[in-house]
This record gives C-alpha cells, structure tokens and sequence, in this order.
C-alpha cells in the first residue's frame, strides 16, 4: 500500500494519497486550486511554473529552484513545497515584487509568477558571497519571457543588487549567517518561513522501498526532464517508482585506494558540477554546463538519466563517455560493470537488461596533467540540444608525446560515438600539425551524420571537425597550429 506523502505547502501541513506520479504542477492547480503558478510548455523549459523546494540540512532549510511539471508529488514527502503564494507578504509587497513593480518588469504576466519565484530563491537561498546581475540572470535562467526583451527584469535586478549590496539598505540583509531569518525580520519575507525547520524535523521517513521489488513497477522516476515530456499525462495512472527516495544512489566519493571517482546514478547536473573534486579535474566544469541547460534543469536532471537516454547528442553523455567511465547496474542479486565505451549498441539500443537499474558510474582519478574539454554548438547558445557536441581527455609528457587519448563526438552517428580508431591513433605520437591533421582525416571516415532539423550533413562534419580541432587549440595552442588546424 501506499504511504501517505507528508510535507509542508507555503504554511499549511499536507498529508497526501495523491499519486506517487502527480505532477507537482498539476497537484497545486487542480487539487489545491493555487493556480499562480502558472502551467506553459509542461516541459521545464519556460520556467513559468517554478516553485521553490526546500530540504532540512543540519537543521537550517535549503532551497532550491525547480520547475514543478518535472517534479513528481512522490517527491515532496519531508519537504517544504513554496509556490508563488506562499511568497507574498500580509500587506504590500517583498522586494522582488516591488522592483518588478518599480522597473514594469511584466506585459501580459503569464511569466512573471516564474520570475518572481526564481529571483526570490536568489534573494533567499543563493550561495553568493555577494549579490550580482549575472546571479540573478543565472537564478532565471530557465524562466522565457516573450515580452520585455529582459530589459526591465535586468533593471529590477540591478535595483536588487543595489539594495543588498555594501552601502544599501539590505546589505545587512544578506550578510547575515541566516538570511531566511534576517528576511523574515526585515518583514520581507513571510515570517512563518522561520518555522519551517521545525516542522520538518518532526515528519517521519518514510519505510524505504527496497531496490530489489523492480517488477512491482511501471515506471522509474528520478529527474524526470525526459520522462514527463514523454508521458506525464499517463504517469499518475501507473506504479511509479521514486528513485530520489534513495540517497544511496548520490554523491560523489574519491576512492584513491581503488583510483576511481564513484558517482551516484541520481547525481545530477548541478551536483556533479559543484563537487570540488570535479572542479579539479575539470576547472571550466561550470562553462560547460551553463551551455548544457538552465539552473532549475541542471538541478533535477541525472548523470544517469542523460546515459540511459541514449540520445546519441547527449552533453554529459559525450563527456562522461570521454572520461572512460564504466556504468553498474543492480537487480537486487548481482551488480554488473559495463564499461561505457561498449554500452551504446545501436540508436536507443544499450547493454542493459530489463530487471536492472544504473545504480553507480565510475570513472578513472585522472593522471596529473590531464586535461578534460567539452565543445558544443547548437541553434541557440544555451538552452538548447546539441546539433554537434564533443568531449576530450587528452595528456602529453614533456616532450609533448601524447600518452592519453579519449575523443567523444555527439549527433555525428546513431549513437554516442567513442572515436576508437582516432584515439587509437593519436596515442603516443608527437602533439605537432600534421599528426592532428592526420587524426583530423581519420575522424571523418568514423563518423556517419545525416541531414535533419538540426543540420545538414556536411555541416554536422563540418561542426564535427572544429570541435575536434578546439580541443588541440585550446589546451595545446604552443604545439599546435590553430590557424592551420582550423583552415584545413
């Protein structure tokens, strides 16, 4: 039987029968009539249905941003759900609402709920030292407004960013070692956020769903950004299985015994990016995901998602192909590793067999020296799929020999394409022109693009060898030829 789902709505508790696979959009319309949050393309692209989720963390409330027709109602057990309405103060208005007010930051406002929910978690929960523009750009990064051109939202932000900062009226504000609190005593947010905490801590877990009762269940839910694209409309009516129930399957954890990086399959995006050991090994990390999908995307969408989606332009697919990681499934009686380079078997076809789960990726601790890369272009700069993508982990010795070669090419072939014969051929040769030309050459008789929406053919090849070429000129510029590279 199902347990009720427990959790916090703005200021009111909530125990729920509603079904695992409600959509969180759909649960606050239809069933709890709050009707601000606002439904648009029900693909979290739009971002007009954002709602803030909080999450106790050493006992202090954590938000994040999330667009709630990605978000299943399974998921809020524990939790503090916040919607639009919850962010409106007794008389008057917060300083979000206020600035858009000020600055004519909305025209028709089917958007500016979304905006409003997005640039408060800026307000409240960013982990800025200091508040920015381009912090609250990124905060709505997923939030599309077709009418003001952002100029006046720009301009209510910068006021913002004013007010909080050294010399304005809330700098106090946002210094203080608990802004929630310090909002609430400023009378800018509604006080009651204060209690939030402590309701929390008394709900109880629920029972955990063993991992082994696979056949019990239709679907498997954990971030959600393809699945209910695809089928939110039939996810309430099955058996859903709420994956992120499961925190045995997060974190990244550096085993230097073992010389791996083990990481959780229901690592998303965002975490995977924030981990300081992932910083290391990949210091331009955060450039490449600000490519790859908004904030509140990055937030709910898995590493392992993104591979079992076997999409052959999938980002982090391409970059974690290139990093040589091999995938673990479990069905409750054996783990099997499957190395990742052999997984992808056909378009949308993988070796994966029907009772298993992607529970863990590991990939190899990277040898100093090391240095990992991502290009992609796509029709918009970011937000956007991949018409091309490619990943590469290259090293070289002193001499400039290269001792470690690892290309990955997205949206050139049927599937993610691991450059064996390219890599192959680059291992232990001189880093000058002519050898990458050479491999250039080598490349182009791997791939197979065809013509579709996204590009014809001959552009895919033509994308596919600049990205491969921006992987020399970027990291090995002193060796190489750019010029040469880039004009052949």
């Amino acid at each position: 039987m199902t347990q009720p789902v427990t959790f916090w709505l703005n200021d009111q508790p909530i125990e729920t029968d509603a079904p695992d696979g409600l959509l969180v959009l759909d649960y606050l319309r239809r069933q709890r009539l709050l009707t601000g949050t606002k439904e648009g393309c029900k693909e979290g692209d739009c971002g007009a249905c954002s709602i803030l989720l909080g999450d106790l963390n050493d006992g202090r409330v954590v938000y994040t941003p999330v667009t709630s027709c990605l978000v299943p109602v399974g998921e809020l057990h524990g939790r503090h759900l916040v919607s639009i309405e919850g962010l409106n103060l007794p008389s008057g208005l917060n300083p979000v609402q206020q600035a858009m007010v000020d600055r004519c930051g909305s025209q028709c406002g089917f958007c500016t709920p979304g905006f409003i929910v997005s640039m408060c978690w800026y307000m409240l929960g960013s982990p800025d030292h200091k508040p920015t523009l381009q912090g609250f750009q990124r905060a709505f990064s997923g939030n599309l407004c077709r009418c003001t051109g952002y100029a006046s939202i720009n301009r209510a932000s910068l006021d913002l960013v004013d007010r909080f900062s050294e010399g304005g009226d809330l700098h106090h504000v946002w210094t203080a070692d608990d802004r929630v609190a310090a909002l609430c005593d400023a009378g800018l947010l509604p006080t009651y956020f204060t209690s939030i905490a402590d309701h929390l801590a008394t709900i109880a877990p629920l029972d955990e769903e063993p991992m082994d009762r696979l056949e019990e269940a239709d679907f498997f839910v954990a971030g959600g950004t393809d699945l209910y694209v695809q089928k939110g409309e039939h996810l309430p009516r099955t058996t859903v299985k709420i994956l992120n129930r499961h925190p045995e399957m997060k974190g990244i954890d550096r085993l230097d015994d073992d010389g791996i990086f083990r990481v959780g399959a229901l690592t998303t995006f965002e975490e995977f990016g924030h981990h300081p050991d992932i910083q290391a090994i990949i210091p331009r990390i955060q450039d490449y995901l600000f490519l790859i999908a908004s904030l509140p995307l990055r937030i709910r969408a898995t590493l392992s998602g993104n591979i079992i989606n076997a999409s052959p332009i999938g980002d982090m697919t391409a970059l974690l192909l290139a990093m040589d990681s091999t995938l673990v499934f479990d069905n409750g009686d054996r783990r099997r590793p499957v190395p990742m380079k052999r997984f992808f078997k056909g378009y949308k076809i993988f070796d994966k067999e029907p009772d298993e789960l992607m529970t863990e990726i590991h990939f190899p601790i990277p040898e100093p020296g090391t240095k990992i890369h991502f290009e992609k272009v796509s029709k918009r700069k970011c937000l956007d799929i991949a018409t091309v993508n490619s990943a590469a982990s290259l090293r070289a010795d002193e001499q400039g020999v290269l001792r470690h070669v690892s290309l990955t090419l997205g949206g050139v072939a049927a599937i993610p394409l691991y450059l064996k014969e390219t890599s192959e051929f680059l291992l232990g040769q001189p880093l000058t022109t002519d050898v990458v030309l050479d491999a250039l050459r080598i490349a182009q008789g791997e791939i197979s693009p065809i013509s579709d929406v996204r590009g014809s053919a001959d552009y895919k090849r033509l994308l596919a060898h600049q990205l491969l070429c921006a992987h020399f000129t970027e990291h090995f510029s002193h060796r190489v030829s750019p010029e040469a590279l880039l004009a052949s």
